[in-house]
């Protein structure tokens, strides 16, 4: 059976110790009467109760269960009832919801970390709470004043949750070519037909209601993504005083039978006049939508760290007590722990190397979202919208790798379902499909991201970086500043190509940049360490696995930098037929 323990103390090590956030919430107006750090442990050991004891020791129950439709009305896992009531009774449907509409408030830079903890417990469950903040956080930018009054308070509280939806079974990221049809009414709102399929939470009864944010097109819409707007098409009519009225047209029709994340109800909504309310203005709904995906996207790398960590840890824990072959350390004449092999030393490593610098890579990624938040900071928005396919498609892509190799180290064992390494693999190989593949947060990042501004935003960032290393040598500061001094000069060499040849360089160029960004966490990590503070078995591990991270792992980019200055023609000169 997989267990879990949330990895607190490393969370925390990253929270006050290698970016010092403490200090800087104490240092907003907007934060210091909410938060420090005996108050944000208090929040992460909270969390993790309900992770460790609610959700985790039960998932692989949700699992075989899943969401049932039955007579139209989808039943979940029993269990995640009492899960989500606790989530919603301590506030953690609103843990970084605006506290004007009844939020907690906290920061980008805890909620995160609450995010990892929940992904390791059960990424299916994680999605109901996940999809509502994300609704949240679009209504709170893009809705008038009556709109957000009226539905954030239900949705932070938990009583209410939110989906996104935007696919359509002949429209998939291509939403321009979308059919869903919006047509106004007298009395100010809109009628909303057409089908939408892969709806994440779309149907269930874990709330009272549920808030469709639904993209669809007027009848006045220009052609292709500038025509499409964005509405808010509620389960259940609500009335002006904020009670439930009549159910609305939105039904479920169908709901998907996937690889993973089974306890997560995935459906196809069919919309038959549902009547529905404009967010924002008229054909800019996709604008506001994307506030919604970008947060989901962060959420996608909280799924890869999640899944990675659990392996992780039940991979180690097998490697303890598996007795297997003879390291020629002990007795001879008996089996010793696999623990004691290279092969599987080896493979622990390279999940803990990428797991501790994946949660330093997303402490940073959320604290450039706090800064541009709190200090209205212009250039740590730009860093973060800069790193967010990074996040998305690089932590999801490593937290795949570290599944499967985790399942490599139980060998047979891995394979069966009672020790629940296969449904981490299962579940998080959607993380690398949903809310934009990593395929197309490869060309974003690349191709707007980058080549848009001639890397002016990505080479500030190196540049700054460098002076960093500079001024606080470690004992890997020499091998962080040369593979940056090369990822400079591979950047430059491939501005000067053509779009073709950047779209078709774009994911070995993502890994590229974040195999390089992760020795820069290392160096971070290795920079806050402090023998006064920390115990000595602590900095030794942290200080070896630094050095394993820049050896072994990171030369990986020797192998990307040959391929992205390499010619890559054959792939344009084969024929449809060819290949």
């Amino acid at each position: 059976m997989s267990q879990y323990q949330a990895p607190v103390d490393d969370i925390s090590f990253n929270l006050f110790d290698v970016w010092q956030l403490d200090q800087y919430w104490q240092q907003q107006p907007q934060l210091q009467e909410l938060i420090e750090a005996d108050t944000a442990k208090a929040i992460l050991e909270e969390a993790a109760k309900i992770c460790e004891q609610q959700l985790a020791p039960y998932s692989q129950i949700a699992d075989a269960v899943g969401a049932q439709l039955a007579d139209g009305k989808v039943s979940l896992p029993e269990h995640y009832y009492t899960a989500y009531q606790s989530l919603s009774e301590g506030g953690w449907t609103g843990l970084s919801g605006d506290a004007e509409f009844g939020g907690m408030g906290m920061p980008k830079s805890l909620s995160m970390m609450v995010d990892e903890m929940l992904c390791s417990a059960d990424i299916a469950f994680s999605l109901y709470p996940g999809l509502t903040a994300g609704a949240c956080v679009t209504l709170l930018q893009h809705a008038d004043e009556q709109m957000k009054a009226c539905y954030l308070p239900k949705l932070y509280s938990g009583e209410w949750s939110g989906t996104m939806c935007l696919t359509e079974a002949h429209a998939g990221s291509d939403l321009g070519i979308m059919r869903t049809a919006a047509k106004p009414d007298t009395d100010g709102s809109y009628l909303i037909s057409g089908s939408k399929i892969f709806i994440t939470a779309g149907e269930h009864d874990l709330t009272s209601n549920i808030v469709h944010l639904v993209l669809a097109k007027l009848p006045d819409a220009p052609a292709g993504s500038r025509g499409i707007s964005l509405f808010l098409v509620p389960k259940f009519l609500v009335t002006e005083n904020g009670d439930l009225a009549e159910r609305n047209a939105v039904n479920v029709g169908s709901i998907e039978h996937k690889m993973g994340i089974n306890g997560s109800a995935t459906c196809v909504l069919n919309f038959d006049g549902a009547r529905g309310y404009l967010i924002g203005e008229p054909h800019r709904g996709l604008a506001c939508m994307f506030t919604m995906m970008n947060y989901e996207r962060l959420s996608m790398g909280s799924q890869g760290l999640g899944a990675a960590e659990r392996a992780y840890q039940n991979a180690l824990a097998y490697a303890k007590d598996r007795l297997q072959g003879r390291t020629g350390k002990t007795d001879p004449n008996k089996a010793d722990a696999i623990l004691g092999h290279a092969d599987v030393r080896r493979m622990l490593l390279n999940i803990k190397a990428i797991n501790e610098a994946g949660r330093t890579f997303a402490t940073w990624v959320a604290n450039l979202l706090d800064r541009a938040k709190y200090d209205d900071c212009a250039q740590s928005a730009q860093r973060a919208n800069l790193l967010t396919p990074i996040t998305k498609a690089f932590m999801t892509d490593r937290g795949l790798d570290a599944c499967i190799t985790a399942q490599q180290v139980f060998g047979g064992h891995g394979y069966v379902k009672e020790w629940g390494m296969e449904q981490l693999v299962r579940d998080v190989r959607i993380a690398q499909i949903y809310e934009g593949t990593n395929g197309i947060q490869a060309a974003d990042f690349m191709l707007r991201k980058v080549a848009s501004d001639q890397a002016a935003v990505l080479l500030a960032l190196l540049n700054d970086i460098q002076l960093e290393l500079q001024a606080h040598p470690t004992s890997i500061s020499h091998i962080v500043e040369k593979r940056i001094a090369e990822l400079i000069d591979v950047s430059h060499s491939l501005l000067a190509q053509e779009h073709n040849v950047l779209s078709m360089n774009a994911c070995d160029y993502l890994d590229a940049v974040g195999y390089v960004l992760y020795a820069y966490m290392w160096q971070r990590n290795l920079m806050a360490l402090n023998p006064a503070k920390h115990s000595a078995d602590f900095v030794a591990a942290k200080t070896q696995t630094a050095m394993w991270y820049t050896q072994k792992v990171l030369p990986k980019v020797d192998g990307l930098f040959s391929s992205l200055q390499s010619d890559g023609s054959a792939m344009f000169a084969l024929t449809e037929d060819q290949f």
